[in-house]
């Protein structure tokens, strides 16, 4: 959850445990990226949101996932993202400041719960604009991009998540 907020050597300030989470994190984002999957995925975002495409692309995935009863089925999404809430509370004093300030959001607002509807979608991407520096259209953009391409960025996700569960386990030695 914190790998995008920890930058440079501040990376040695967090236990070994914490840093090799955050190097996999950062490992599965390289693998995302370079995916063909991805790749197509962030083309149909192109040529409208330029390289913010890559960012949607993430939310999207995230929305793809929530909806995947392969892996929200004996756990509900409700609990598990209750079950992320309280593990970052608890450890809230670790996080980074700027992503304490994020998770008070994530968690008031039910983000990780959220993405499973469009309106959780249009929400992030909101937060996603109105934080950019070099992208002013209105979220109805890359929203729009979004409904309007539904089931090709829907297997462009089913393309890439099994190829992602492999990868990731294999980094983290899981049978």
């Amino acid at each position: 959850m914190i790998a995008d907020f920890v930058k440079g050597k501040q990376l040695l300030t967090f236990s070994a445990t914490i840093q090799n989470g955050i190097r996999a994190h950062r490992e599965l984002d390289e693998f995302t990226d370079k995916h063909e999957a991805t790749r197509r995925a962030k083309a149909i975002f192109q040529p409208s949101c330029g390289p913010y495409g890559a960012v949607f692309m993430d939310v999207v995935y995230d929305h793809y996932l929530a909806n995947d009863p392969q892996h929200f089925l004996t756990v509900s999404l409700s609990d598990f993202a209750e079950s992320t809430y309280q593990i970052l509370q608890a450890h809230h004093h670790l996080l980074p400041p700027y992503f304490q300030q994020v998770f008070t959001h994530m968690r008031q607002h039910n983000w990780l719960y959220n993405y499973h509807n469009k309106d959780g979608i249009y929400q992030s991407f909101s937060g996603i604009i109105r934080r950019a520096k070099y992208f002013e259209p209105p979220v109805e953009v890359p929203f729009g991009v979004f409904e309007d391409n539904y089931d090709l960025l829907e297997e462009c996700y089913q393309a890439f998540f099994p190829d992602a569960l492999v990868f990731m386990k294999e980094r983290l030695g899981i049978q």
